[in-house]
């Protein structure tokens, strides 16, 4: 997986088509459901769930993968450190501790040294569901925009006629 797989967003944007053979050697590294891959090597850092959804994977040197051990998925879901990691306030925090000129890097020292308010998993979820009705919200104010200017324009074109 490279970071040019995921949309703005950190969903996955197309189905993934093997770049390797499996091996042995790749075979330590195959991704998880649940694990969660950070983009610590690109234009744009994100962190992204990886969900396993056709074919085995692998991440790229692009990103490092975190996954939640089993003695904490009690503690923690992917999707609350994801919306953590991708939030305005930690993003501006590792970009300030960002190495790199052309392509800004976060490493792997900076990731671990970040600290992490981790409420109960009640409001983890209560969290999630307030940010995906956000994010809902934004997408139908921008269709309802589109709509509008259709319209508008429908308008103008029939006072012409």
């Amino acid at each position: 997986m490279q970071a040019k797989h995921f949309r703005e967003n950190g969903r996955l944007s197309s189905i993934l088509h093997p770049d390797l053979k499996a091996d042995n050697q790749t075979k330590k590294h195959l991704l998880k459901p649940g694990d969660v891959l950070f983009a610590a090597k690109a234009i744009k850092n994100f962190a992204a769930l990886y969900e396993f959804q056709n074919q085995p994977a692998v991440a790229s040197t692009t990103f490092f993968v975190i996954r939640i051990l089993e003695n904490f998925s009690d503690k923690i879901l992917p999707e609350f450190l994801i919306w953590f990691l991708n939030h305005p306030i930690t993003q501006k925090l590792l970009k300030g501790k960002a190495r790199g000129t052309s392509l800004a890097s976060i490493s792997k020292v900076v990731l671990e040294e970040l600290e992490i308010s981790v409420p109960s998993l009640v409001v983890q979820k209560k969290v999630l569901q307030i940010s995906n009705l956000r994010n809902t919200e934004i997408k139908l104010k921008k269709q309802i925009e589109a709509l509008r200017e259709q319209q508008i324009q429908q308008q103008l074109i029939n006072v012409l006629k």
